[in-house]
């Protein structure tokens, strides 16, 4: 009979929050047989079933649920265990792996990195980008130490650390009677079709929630998977869309560019954070990494949320 292992435990709560060997073998970074007979083997060792097959998906058994409920209090006292030493730490070292949309992270974490590595020499920050649902999905799932992205996250498990609120835009093609205007109040905005981000991204969200409001559509049978695609799109004339302000100061100019950037009346803003396991802990690493974050991503004093 094999032993068991931390290893067990971790890919049978995985698969147990995601109910698909595929999707957690996605998670989990490893192939969909690897993972059927990881479980098969913990099955073995525990001596009884712990998931039913459907054609649609999984279930957990009785005993399933038990030891998954018991496999997350384990995982998160080991976390906690190994977190410990990083809790005391007073500065950065070692290595991060940090999620980022790719909204927000290519316009703010540069000037972040070239301080960090200024002041922490030591300090190695692995980062990769991802829509907003895949980063936590990850985040759950281990691949990612902590993510940088949008609120809200409403997870009993995930802690949000706000670090600052970003306007967003009206972004319309040059030529539009509201370029000319340079402000777009909700009562010009009724006729008007929306692009975004495919909804895998929390930006589309606020998207959807403004056009609903003004009583205008969302252009439903195209979405883009970057801000460049959907401002190649709204220069085309295909629409109008909402962009952060990080990405309109960097990429847009009103002066020469082919789309234009109108400042929305009343506004509308998001709130950026730092996200991590409960289970984590609070490691001054992470608090540190946050505050080098917000002074980087703050868009002006008040833009701080305190």
């Amino acid at each position: 009979m094999p032993e068991l292992s931390l290893r067990h435990l971790r890919y049978f709560a995985v698969l147990s929050r995601a109910l698909q060997f595929r999707r957690a073998a996605r998670q989990l970074g490893i192939s969909q047989p690897s993972l059927s007979l990881q479980i098969a083997a913990l099955e073995e060792i525990v001596g009884a079933p712990l998931l039913e097959r459907r054609r649609n998906g999984l279930i957990l058994t009785a005993a399933g649920r038990d030891v998954a409920a018991r496999a997350e209090r384990i995982l998160a006292d080991c976390e906690l265990l190994v977190n410990a030493s990083a809790t005391r730490r007073a500065g950065l070292s070692g290595t991060l792996r940090l999620g980022s949309s790719p909204t927000i992270g290519p316009y703010i974490l540069p000037q972040v990195l070239k301080r960090l590595h200024e002041t922490y020499p030591d300090f190695r920050l692995i980062i990769r980008d991802g829509p907003s649902r895949d980063l936590l999905e990850d985040l759950v799932a281990g691949k990612h130490d902590l993510i940088l992205t949008q609120a809200p996250i409403q997870r009993d498990d995930i802690r949000f650390h706000p670090l600052f609120r970003e306007p967003l835009y009206l972004v319309v093609p040059r030529g539009h009677p509201l370029a000319m205007a340079g402000v777009a109040r909700r009562r010009d905005l009724g006729q008007e079709q929306f692009l975004s981000l495919n909804p895998a991204y929390a930006l589309r969200r606020q998207v959807e929630g403004l056009a609903q409001t003004v009583g205008a559509r969302m252009q439903d049978d195209i979405d883009g998977t970057s801000l460049d695609a959907i401002r190649q799109m709204v220069a085309l004339g295909m629409g109008v869309t909402l962009m952060p302000q990080s990405y309109t100061r960097s990429e847009i100019d009103n002066r020469k560019d082919d789309v234009c950037v109108v400042t929305l009346k009343p506004g509308l803003e998001r709130h950026i954070g730092l996200a991590w396991r409960v289970s984590s802990g609070n490691p001054a690493s992470f608090e540190e990494l946050a505050e080098a974050i917000a002074v980087m991503g703050k868009t002006d004093p008040k833009a701080a949320i305190t």
